[in-house]
């Protein structure tokens, strides 16, 4: 029988963790999947990192495969003693015969049988219980959400096998519960969601990957909100109090008389929720911002300010020169 490298297939060391392998089965599989791939080579590919997937990821499997010992990829060898007892067939008799095959009925403790053999592939399936595959995706979710807490409805869509055994995308609909507070990145997981098991096994387990959705009005920092506030000219100059929204509600905040643009209020605690540690704050950035337009009065009065006021911005300008 010829043998393969299925470190070499998922391109990982031969001490590579768990979640080594994992990760590049995920890299791949997204990589070759035929509804995606365009290399016309895309579900071969995807099968033979399936295959090597299905066996790595198992530590039973891992540990049958790894006493096979270390051999360059399509090399011929000869199975174990062990096995040519129990398949009562010497080396020949394995070339059409594929090495997950042979883990798996040796697992299984006897023949897989050969009514399972796909027609032109010479392929048998063993009959024992197999895991799903976890699945992975992102999902967009606001920051009201985020801050409130509360379930919602997700589409996603994950790969599913048809009965020719040829993948295809199926789109699907979940109610997820948005922890209060949860944060970017944060991983959920809905247990049994993921790829079905074969022959009585459980199903995999599917993880939403949390992303916070840009806002039109705030930006987040940690669990910082930030938000520009705009204010005229007079209310920068006189102070005023004025009505701001908030995640929480709309508040109100005193501006004292005297502010400059860019200037930053705190309003402590209006920002993000967290678990077990202080919530967030809100920043109104002040941007002071004058009419583009004015009305014969108006420009009356900024022409007597202009006249009378001895406030000179730029004076530094002129500190120091010769």
């Amino acid at each position: 029988m010829k043998y393969k490298d299925y470190y070499q297939a998922l391109g990982i060391e031969r001490t590579a963790s768990l979640a080594d392998v994992k990760k590049a089965y995920r890299k791949l599989a997204h990589l070759y999947h035929p509804d995606v791939s365009k290399d016309p080579k895309g579900e071969e590919k995807f099968k033979e990192i399936a295959e090597a997937y299905s066996t790595l990821k198992d530590s039973e499997k891992r540990q049958e495969y790894d006493n096979l010992g270390q051999r360059p990829s399509g090399e011929n060898f000869t199975p174990p003693p062990e096995w040519q007892q129990q398949y009562g067939a010497n080396a020949s008799a394995f070339d059409d015969v594929d090495l997950a095959d042979i883990l798996n009925s040796f697992r299984s403790g006897g023949h897989s049988g050969r009514s399972g053999r796909q027609h032109g592939r010479g392929r048998e399936q063993a009959n024992f219980a197999l895991p799903g595959e976890d699945y992975t995706v992102n999902v967009s979710v606001s920051l009201e959400k985020i801050y409130s807490g509360g379930e919602t409805e997700i589409r996603v869509e994950l790969p599913e096998y048809d009965e020719h055994g040829l993948p295809h995308r199926v789109a699907h609909t979940f109610r997820i519960s948005i922890p209060k507070g949860a944060t970017e990145g944060q991983r959920l997981r809905l247990a049994g969601k993921g790829g079905p098991g074969q022959h009585g096994g459980k199903p995999g387990n599917l993880y939403v990957v949390l992303a916070i959705e840009p806002h039109a009005r705030y930006r987040l920092s940690g669990r910082d909100l930030y938000f520009d506030l705009p204010i005229t000219s007079w209310e920068a100059a006189l102070g005023t109090t004025v009505e701001i929204p908030t995640l929480g509600g709309n508040v109100e905040l005193k501006i004292k008389p005297g502010v400059s643009s860019g200037q930053r209020l705190r309003l402590s605690g209006r920002g993000l929720p967290a678990v077990n540690a202080a919530a967030g704050d809100l920043y109104a950035v002040l941007q002071i911002v004058v009419p583009k337009t004015m009305s014969q009065a108006e420009q009356a009065l900024y022409e007597q300010l202009a006249a009378i006021s001895e406030f000179k911005p730029r004076v530094h300008f002129n500190q120091g020169a010769k």
